[in-house]
């Protein structure tokens, strides 16, 4: 190699770092759309909504909110693996992604191969509610009613194969209760037919149902982690109340599509991380029971991987299917 070839590779090689720090540097230059899987009033509309609104000024861009609900969420995630990869679109999902792997027999995109976990956000334990208009006040109040009336009890769900869902065939198969499914097309519709009457039970993310129960139209009967929520700190949990085990919390995070360039990655990364760690985000989640957490985008990944394994043989075991 001649001394000037060198000056020129040397060169070359130079200007890579500094080409990716000028893509970061640029990016975003347009609005970026965030896809929520559900419908809005759910648990990932408040918190996109609520985080956009902080994470818009730090990227000097709005952030987008788009609710394309329907068949457990795989809608939207088809969506983004058609996304041109740029970091304009993006989505935000929870643990409900790691059952779509297992619930659905044939999607049209790997969910392992063609999307990234871009930032974990938080987890929320579920809470058990009925109508006020019930008298069930307690576990056992719930599964005596339902072990004396197999079937009466219609439970909503923003759809089959849903986070509120397959907690709900758990909590059956851990009891022997037998109750009936009502699906919907997201939790909103499903929360404004609870407090009608015209279903009696949900296991939902606390923030989708907090305000109901503030207000008095919902009762709190227990949580789904193993620890009480400060959310709901009189509220007991399902282990608490007889259901010895149950432990359920589903987190929430952004997800890119495949072939999205590191330094885009990078930097919608650190500006959500930093959002996360907003006084006045984390107080306005952690009112509302979710438990916001920034960390490492490999960690969160291998969350995705665990989660998606360990439900996929809970899924097989119950023989659930996605509708």
């Amino acid at each position: 190699m001649t001394m000037n070839r060198r000056h020129a590779c040397s060169a070359l090689v130079s200007l890579l770092p500094l080409g990716a720090a000028a893509q970061q540097g640029d990016f975003p230059t347009k609005p970026i759309t965030v896809l929520a899987p559900f419908a809005a009033g759910g648990t990932v509309d408040i918190v996109a909504r609520l985080l956009g609104q902080r994470l818009g000024p730090l990227l000097k861009q709005p952030m987008l909110v788009e609710n394309r609900g329907g068949a457990g969420g795989t809608i939207a995630t088809g969506m983004l693996t058609r996304a041109a990869p740029d970091g304009y679109t993006l989505m935000l999902h929870h643990i409900g992604l790691a059952f779509n792997a297992s619930l659905y027999d044939k999607l049209p995109f790997d969910t392992a191969r063609d999307i990234v976990p871009l930032a974990y956000v938080g987890a929320t334990p579920n809470v058990l509610v009925v109508p006020a208009s019930l008298p069930m006040q307690t576990v056992a109040d719930f599964l005596a009613y339902a072990k004396a009336n197999p079937d009466a009890i219609n439970y909503g769900s923003g759809g089959k194969g849903s986070a509120g869902h397959l907690p709900m065939e758990v909590l059956q198969s851990m009891t022997g209760v037998r109750l009936t499914h009502v699906p919907y097309k997201g939790s909103g519709p499903a929360i404004t037919d609870l407090m009608s009457g015209q279903i009696q039970a949900m296991l939902l993310t606390i923030p989708a149902v907090l305000p109901h129960v503030q207000s008095g139209r919902l009762r709190a009967i227990a949580t789904s982690g193993l620890k009480r929520t400060p959310a709901l700190p009189n509220v007991p949990t399902l282990d608490e109340g007889g259901v010895k085990g149950f432990d359920y919390a589903p987190w929430y995070g952004y997800f890119a599509p495949r072939g999205t360039p590191a330094a885009v990655l990078d930097k919608l990364h650190a500006t959500i991380n930093k959002g996360l760690q907003d006084p006045d985000i984390v107080s306005k989640l952690g009112v509302q029971g979710l438990e916001i957490e920034a960390m490492p985008r490999q960690q969160f990944a291998d969350i995705v991987v665990r989660d998606t394994a360990a439900w996929g043989k809970t899924i097989r075991a119950l023989g659930l299917k996605g509708g």
